[in-house]
């Protein structure tokens, strides 16, 4: 599957994907590649999050600390 996604285009994707479905606008047919690809942005973009989750943990532990007086 396409990797050169941004989150946000991953996002819509998934957004239509739901609301096709919830719509019942998808037939029978194309349902299961459907939810394939629902499922696949889903961990796409969970794996997107998690990784700047950790990026900007890293960024917070490695800027300096701010020193307070009393």
């Amino acid at each position: 599957m396409e990797t050169n996604l941004t989150y946000s285009q991953a996002f819509n994707e998934l957004e239509i994907i739901t609301t096709e479905i919830e719509n019942a606008s998808v037939g029978i047919e194309e349902l299961s590649e459907k939810v394939k690809r629902a499922s696949w942005l889903l961990e796409y973009c969970r794996n997107i999050l998690l990784k700047t989750e950790t990026e900007v943990a890293k960024a917070l532990d490695e800027s300096p600390q701010e020193k307070t007086t009393e």
